[in-house]
């Protein structure tokens, strides 16, 4: 893989919610694993401060993740925008095969999203241990409704292929 994509989740009041840092550390993970040398953190400014994408790197530089080894977009605040304004970053970067780390449910509207724009995504999802179940099963019934809807979306936005 060229890089490790982070798409982000919230920032609470108290910090990264207990979904942002469970994918954080699992991209950490990754990235000491040698999957790719570079990781692409996503997300803006949601309810509370900092945006998602700063609060990912503070936790990646905390584990061990140097910082010249992080990207951030920080603008971003659906999965269509992660990836899109990702893409600059991953450009310069000369990755295409990417590594989206994102939970299990969600896996497949972002790889659907990225291949989209011309990458070769793979998806990685930290486990669930923690999770609540009723969180679970509410991410499944939205997915189940958005795949959908982003497949049409984007098929009706033509080609963006980075190619």
């Amino acid at each position: 893989m060229d890089a490790i994509i982070i798409l982000g989740a919230a920032v609470w009041p108290s910090g990264p919610s207990p979904t942002l840092r469970r994918r954080v550390l699992h991209g950490a993970q990754l990235w000491h694993g040698g999957a790719a040398p570079i990781i692409v953190v996503c997300g803006g400014l949601g309810l509370h401060a900092p945006t998602e994408a700063a609060a990912m790197a503070t936790l990646l530089v905390e584990q061990g993740v140097p910082p010249d080894a992080i990207l951030q977009e920080g603008r971003s605040t659906t999965t269509l925008e992660n990836i899109q304004m990702a893409l600059p970053l991953l450009r310069q970067a000369g990755a295409r095969r990417v590594l989206i780390v994102t939970d299990m449910t969600h896996g497949p509207r972002a790889a659907l999203v990225a291949r989209h724009f011309g990458l070769h995504p793979r998806v990685s999802a930290p486990p669930l241990k923690g999770g609540r179940k009723r969180t679970i099963l509410r991410q499944m019934v939205r997915e189940l409704g958005a795949y959908p809807l982003y497949a049409i979306r984007l098929k009706a936005r033509g080609s963006e292929r980075t190619d």
